[in-house]
């Protein structure tokens, strides 16, 4: 665990205090906390950064959520107000991304099995259509084909998202 704190602990520190508007050392420690309580559960089928991210940003919406939060925004200046408006609405920014992320990787997941391999070798892994082709042995042009056609699947199933990007 030791170890995972030293590796990402400049990086949590910078999640906190994007999503927060400032550094909090108790929302760093509940987020190590609920890290070693879910280790087990980490699969290694998505990057450890992303998923320890997930787990900083849900402690930050707790905090937003809890009665210390609450208080203390009870307590603060009108230009303080206006600050904590902005970090409100940035909060609320990466909620709604990480709804659209959740939604755009079911519609992946969804997809038929030769087609969501493609998607995520290129899209995800950031392989070429060649590497593609050779580690499924499969021809270029039938790589360059499930992807087109997961694309358009992908396109028709998320055309409700395109109005809502930032």
């Amino acid at each position: 665990m030791r170890e995972i704190i030293e590796q990402n602990k400049g990086f949590i520190k910078a999640v906190i205090k994007k999503i927060t508007g400032s550094y909090n050392e108790d929302i760093e420690q509940e987020v190590y906390i609920k890290t070693w309580q879910n280790l087990s559960s980490y699969t290694e089928s998505g990057k450890f950064r992303a998923w320890i991210t997930t787990i900083a940003a849900n402690v930050c919406k707790d905090y937003f959520r809890s009665s210390q939060y609450r208080q203390k925004s009870n307590e603060i200046t009108s230009e303080e107000v206006l600050e904590s408006k902005s970090v409100m609405a940035s909060q609320e920014k990466i909620v709604d991304a990480k709804l659209r992320q959740k939604i755009i990787l079911k519609a992946i997941n969804d997809l038929p099995r030769k087609m969501r391999k493609v998607v995520i070798l290129f899209e995800f892994e950031e392989f070429t259509i060649a590497e593609i082709a050779k580690k499924l042995g499969e021809p270029e042009g039938t790589i360059k084909s499930r992807l087109y056609n997961a694309r358009k699947i992908l396109a028709e199933k998320l055309e409700f998202l395109q109005g809502e990007m930032i």
